[in-house]
């Protein structure tokens, strides 16, 4: 597998071998040992399965008390992944990274704990899948404005599809002395 650093510290783009012939493919998605020696823990304690349709956006979700990490990835159709640093002490604090994750490249993003994170779809459907490293706590969760103008997520639909709770969330400026 590959390991691409990127320009928040500690998020890594994982591009995974894939063996593929006329008959499907084969990737290994999560493997204890070449983890962790890429940094990412072992420690995963939950499993989620997200499935939206096409121009869905969740997010951008964090735990406040109970920091998740995350390693995400996409089984099925496309999306554009999102990691924000609200890390308090972080150089890149209020920096976005951005990635296309998809069924077919199978990348998957590691996402530390400390960052909010979303996505939204690019394909018809997709499924999207979260190892997690801390238990959801519901009432832990925070949110960030997703349109966020000084954050500036360079999003790839014009007009996502968001929940009212993810419409209604704090813009950065309200958030960032409180985190």
């Amino acid at each position: 597998m590959e390991i691409a650093r990127t320009p928040l510290d500690g998020v890594l783009l994982i591009k995974p071998k894939i063996w593929g012939d006329a008959r499907g493919f084969f990737v290994e998605t999560w493997q204890r040992d070449r983890y962790a020696k890429a940094g990412i823990p072992a420690d995963f304690v939950q499993d989620n399965h997200s499935r939206s349709r096409k121009h869905i956006l969740r997010g951008l979700h964090f735990q406040k008390n109970y920091p998740q990490g995350k390693l995400v990835s996409v089984s099925l159709g496309e999306v554009f992944d999102v990691v924000v640093d609200i890390r308090p002490d972080s150089p890149t604090r209020g920096q976005w990274y951005g990635a296309v994750l998809t069924g077919e490249n199978q990348h998957q993003l590691w996402v530390p704990p400390g960052m909010a994170h979303g996505f939204c779809v690019l394909s018809d459907i997709a499924h999207f899948h979260y190892k997690c490293t801390e238990f959801y706590h519901p009432e832990d969760e925070g949110a960030i404005r997703w349109n966020d103008p000084d954050i500036a997520i360079a999003w790839p639909v014009a007009e996502p599809v968001v929940s009212a709770k993810d419409a209604a969330a704090p813009f950065w400026r309200e958030m960032r002395e409180r985190l």
